[in-house]
């Protein structure tokens, strides 16, 4: 596969926040300048406003034809590739902020101009897409993370003896190649495997490369040459073309094979050996034969060894992708009757902050537009947008002589839904594998610091960040948690817990987050070396009534050397004490807006684990305290027994009885107060479900 440019993920920026977010990776001299320009010197209202004006007017004249669209920057490069059924409506979608993908406010504000291409069909626009990505490279158009060539199988056609060879080569016209595998080991085995089963000159020869400059003079050359053969010939990988063995004829017909074998048609080739087995030894050439059986046993070998997938011919290729913030893994198995005959596995410079389809939909472009190999059918998790126009462009690559068309499925259950779930499942492991062996985590962290450092205008990036989250149920069992991250990990010998003690009558949030501020960050507790050291900055899930909450606290305890902001939930703002115009918007997809989630979802997590514990053993200690003759020992016993008061409530009156632990009378009590209490819970349930029912009817009235 030829090489893909290493690029980083793009979404929303805010005033500050940009600046870190594009130090890892190479960037065209271009785009980057005006990146940068927008980051330091962001354009008025009244320029933005202008310049989509014009764009509009300048989209009246677009046809409502299928086609490419380029958008372009103010230097004139292309910086996205699109294509459309209708060109103006897809558009004017942009210009319109209809299109809800994090990178469109971005690309717009760098957008200066446009081109466009009308085609006769959609089919003819998916594949000038395609052209026009590979031409322009452009800068918010998905691509591979991975900055390297993929290896390929390649055999060399442009000669009277084409030789394989194992390569990383740009695709040459007179070659035809087999791939891209992403295991190099395994490529190169599969080389020595196809030489085994049908001989054929490898392009590493320097015998295979001195006929060939041979015949380039002199082509009938061909009946003088020497009668010495090279090693291959002598062990049996080379067919002996340089000691003329074998005529150009019949090393077509080898050549043939060997591309069968290479694109997984394994048991048609062993029929054929086989008969060309028992045609030698009806000759009685028990010589040939043998070696003949030798090749047999050879591809049986490596049929053995494949992981049986279908008991059908499937022919196909699953593929999976695994997302996280800012990057993605696809894992690509390539089935071939029936069988895993090869993985492939990609990582993309993509990750959340572009939806699913249009990641499959850039992946499968840039991945059969490189590959030979194309199946019949094509397994996804969910079709893509175009699944027409691409069934058609993969069965026009196809080329089968008998009619044979490539179809796109996306199975719900059944063998081609668990390859799917497998093939996702290898995904996440290539991401896996990925940032260890690149050590993307530390560089991700180390991207995320700096950034928040920026956009929230602290004076040091924060190394150690607490998080604070409420949990309660209408005032009852209101808890809070305070996670801990150090150096952007969790540190969880730092995690603290928090019984709100301030009675309450409902849920109050901001009495309770000033309860946690004034026990967290009062003098003795600051100097207790068990929680450890001040903070660079303080995290309140609740957006800015929570923030309020704090700085209100603050000011009474005559605190303000601490940072703090309050985290949205809704859209993953940040409000900060400085900044009254608004929230600070981190990038979407990018290492900071990563973290901070990964933060706000563990204090969360912790809370709510807390809530629920206390809950737990507040219901049971009610309703046990309800029976009449139910002590402290008793009540330990029995939960003893039970293990759980689920397990209690969900026992028959024999159950009770026959634990021993209660007599028969306390028993009849126990089971009478545990079938009231579930009535009463059942009925509660039901009176939720009723006024949640009547408040959605409200809404859609």
């Amino acid at each position: 596969m030829s090489e893909f440019e290493n690029k980083n993920a793009e979404g929303r920026t805010n005033d500050g926040a940009f600046a870190n977010l594009q130090r890892e990776g190479r960037r065209r001299p271009a785009l980057e300048r005006a990146v940068k320009e927008f980051a330091e010197n962001p354009p008025s209202a009244e320029t933005q406003a202008g310049k989509i004006a014009r764009i509009k007017r300048e989209l009246e004249s677009v046809p409502t034809l299928p086609g490419v669209y380029l958008w372009k920057d103010a230097s004139g490069a292309v910086i996205y590739v699109g294509k459309a059924k209708q060109l103006r409506a897809r558009m004017r979608q942009y210009v319109n902020f209809q299109d809800e993908r994090a990178k469109i406010p971005l690309l717009v504000d760098q957008i200066a101009s446009f081109d466009y291409i009308v085609v006769e069909n959609e089919h003819e626009s998916l594949v000038l897409e395609k052209n026009l990505i590979n031409q322009h490279a452009p800068f918010f158009n998905a691509d591979f993370k991975d900055d390297k060539s993929y290896p390929f199988i390649a055999v060399m056609k442009g000669c009277a003896f084409p030789a394989i060879k194992y390569t990383r080569e740009k695709h040459k016209p007179d070659t035809r190649y087999f791939g891209p595998y992403t295991d190099s080991r395994a490529a190169r085995d599969l080389v020595d495997i196809a030489r085994k089963v049908v001989p054929l000159c490898a392009a590493s020869c320097a015998d295979w490369r001195q006929l060939n400059r041979r015949l380039e003079k002199d082509p009938l050359a061909l009946l003088a040459r020497d009668a010495r053969p090279c090693f291959d010939a002598h062990v049996g990988l080379g067919p002996g073309a340089c000691c003329g063995r074998i005529t150009p004829e019949a090393y077509a017909a080898n050549v043939k094979r060997i591309e069968r074998f290479l694109s997984g048609q394994h048991r048609e080739f062993v029929e054929e050996l086989r008969a060309d087995m028992e045609a030698a030894a009806a000759e009685l050439d028990f010589e040939r034969a043998g070696r003949i059986k030798a090749r047999i046993d050879t591809i049986q070998s490596l049929t053995d060894r494949q992981h049986a997938v279908s008991a059908h011919n499937l022919d196909a290729d699953v593929i999976g992708l695994f997302r996280e913030e800012t990057i993605a893994g696809v894992h690509v198995f390539m089935v071939r009757e029936g069988r895993i005959m090869n993985s492939n596995e990609f990582v993309l410079n993509r990750g959340k902050d572009i939806p699913d389809e249009d990641l499959l939909h850039m992946f499968l472009l840039r991945y059969y537009d490189a590959t030979t190999s194309i199946p019949h059918e094509v397994i996804v998790d969910a079709l893509p947008d175009d699944v027409e126009a691409m069934a058609a462009w993969l069965t026009e690559k196809l080329g089968s002589a008998h009619g044979a068309k490539v179809r796109f499925t996306a199975p719900q259950k059944g063998e081609k839904a668990e390859l799917v779930s497998l093939a996702q499942n290898n995904a996440k492991h290539t991401l896996m594998r990925y940032k260890v062996r690149t050590n993307y985590e530390d560089k991700r962290i180390n991207d995320a610091l700096l950034q928040l450092e920026s956009a929230l205008a602290l004076d040091n990036p924060p190394l150690r960040i607490e998080c604070f989250d409420i949990s309660t149920i209408h005032g009852s069992y209101t808890v809070a948690s305070m996670v801990v991250f150090t150096n952007g990990k969790p540190d969880k010998n730092q995690y603290r817990r928090f019984k709100i003690k301030t009675p309450l009558d409902e849920a109050n949030d901001f009495l309770s987050m000033q309860e946690v501020m004034e026990r967290r960050y009062a003098p003795e507790r600051m100097a207790d070396e068990r929680f450890g050291s001040k903070p660079d900055l303080v995290i309140l899930d609740g957006g800015k009534p929570q923030l309020t909450a704090a700085l209100a606290m603050f000011d009474r305890m005559g605190v303000d050397d601490i940072a703090v902001c309050g985290l949205a939930k809704r859209d993953e703002e940040l409000f900060v004490p400085w900044q009254d115009t608004g929230p600070v918007v981190l990038p979407s997809g990018s290492s900071s807006l990563y973290l901070v989630k990964q933060v706000r979802d563990e204090a969360h997590r912790f809370a709510i684990t807390f809530h629920r514990e206390l809950r737990g053993k507040g219901m049971t200690a009610s309703i046990l305290d309800d029976v009449v003759g139910m002590g402290p020992v008793r009540k330990k016993a029995l939960m003893k027994h039970f293990k759980s008061f689920r397990n209690l409530k969900a026992a028959s009156l024999e159950d009770i009885v026959a634990a021993r632990v209660v007599p028969r009378e306390v028993a009849e009590e126990l089971y009478r107060v545990l079938r009231q209490y579930e009535k009463e819970n059942g009925a509660r349930a039901a009176a939720r479900e009723a006024c949640s029912a009547a408040r959605a009817q409200k809404e859609e009235s």
